[in-house]
């Protein structure tokens, strides 16, 4: 099974998968469908598609956008290229995103020479799946990932059908959908808490271009015959359908807009229906897995995921912590009493100079040392001896 937070996990991917030409999807239509289904196009992605099934449970929502970015890259590409052997995908792929390098994107300066291009792919997706928001919420929360990444998808396309990625592409897409999404929100008839926040999530979304509350006023006013591509236009569709979402329902004026924005960009008007159906359909099954329909309570649903998180952390860790846990009878006394009672603050100064130097030697635990790591070590504390009952059982009967 692959692990998309350790090195080498893409060839190890293409090694599982065995992609054939049967085996990936043979038009724009099919292949659109699919990666709608997995919630990639509405910046919640639950699943992917692939030849042989990957388990996710206990994946960071950081992990599966991982790999379905990779994925979904790679359905493009077979639909327009010959040879879809993985080291044509992926010397291609890199060469991508090197031409794309946005603004402020420092990844590059963090890549050596001696990667494998498999290893660099790695590094950029890395990257991608981050959207622009501080460190503490890249390395702990784990509630947002990029939610424009299928723009990544069709630029990719781009640049397989044309050699390079057109002047002004990215730019023009982002601020298309930014204006499209605006345009939605104001002709709502139920405003609702979420529409600030769907904004504000494509605020941390974008790269290219600096996000602007001055928008177009009307579809008339919006370039849109500059994409003509279908799977542009889908997109386009099922994000405005996203905006205008609110709990079900859908008002005359609403449904008119879509409709409106399919004649515009030339899409059968059937398309719009069917976008409805199936933004209601996929957001009302997993709107409480939703992010951004979660924050009514920002700080409890941190805490939530969060807490989930280092969980996460700590049992795939759990023998290599254990170990290095045992060399401390010291710490070992102090985490059996944290089971029974308050530390007291020297006790607790005690356990937590001992843990970051344990986090220092597990290389996954080395978030906890990045700003903002050592506020979340109550949580690891807490969690500790439930996950390691056997080393704690004996520390007290030793007593």
């Amino acid at each position: 099974m692959i692990n998309p937070s350790a090195s080498g996990w893409i060839d190890k991917f293409f090694i599982e998968q065995k992609f054939s030409k049967e085996t990936v999807s043979k038009t724009t239509d099919i292949f659109y469908q699919k990666v709608r289904e997995t919630g990639f196009i509405y910046g919640h992605i639950i699943a992917f598609e692939t030849v042989a099934p990957i388990e996710t449970k206990g994946w960071f929502k950081e992990e599966i956008s991982k790999v379905a970015l990779l994925n979904t890259l790679h359905a493009v590409f077979c639909l327009t290229n010959e040879n879809i052997s993985p080291d044509n995908f992926i010397k291609q792929a890199v060469t991508f995103y090197n031409q794309m390098n946005p603004q402020g994107f420092n990844l590059f300066k963090k890549i050596l020479p001696k990667n494998s291009p498999a290893l660099t792919l790695e590094k950029i997706i890395d990257e991608r799946v981050q959207t622009n928001d501080s460190i503490i919420s890249k390395n702990f929360s784990h509630l947002v990932t990029n939610a424009l990444l299928f723009i990544d998808v069709l630029a990719f396309r781009q640049y397989l059908i044309h050699g390079e990625i057109p002047e002004k592409y990215l730019k023009k897409i982002e601020e298309t959908i930014v204006n499209v999404v605006t345009l939605a929100l104001k002709i709502k008839t139920k405003k609702s808490q979420y529409d600030d926040l769907l904004i504000k999530l494509f605020e941390a979304s974008i790269r290219y271009s600096k996000f602007s509350k001055v928008s177009v006023q009307s579809l008339e006013t919006l370039e849109l015959d500059y994409f003509s591509n279908d799977l542009e236009k889908y997109y386009l569709i099922d994000l405005a359908g996203m905006a205008l979402w609110s709990d079900g329902e859908i008002e005359d004026n609403e449904a008119y807009f879509l409709h409106s924005l399919a004649k515009t960009v030339s899409i059968p008007d059937g398309f719009s229906d069917e976008s409805i159906r199936n933004t209601n359909a996929f957001i009302t099954k997993h709107k409480k897995e939703i992010p951004y329909f979660n924050y009514s309570n920002p700080v409890k649903h941190f805490y939530a995921q969060t807490t989930q998180s280092v969980v996460t952390l700590i049992s795939r860790n759990k023998n290599r912590l254990s170990k290095e846990i045992a060399q401390s009878k010291e710490l070992m006394v102090l985490l059996a009493y944290s089971t029974r009672r308050d530390l007291d603050e020297k006790e607790k100064k005690k356990v937590k100079k001992q843990l970051l130097e344990i986090c220092k030697t597990i290389p996954s635990l080395t978030i906890f040392l990045l700003p903002g790591g050592s506020l979340l070590l109550p949580i690891l504390i807490k969690f500790i001896p439930q996950l390691l009952p056997s080393a704690f059982n004996e520390n007290l009967d030793d007593e």
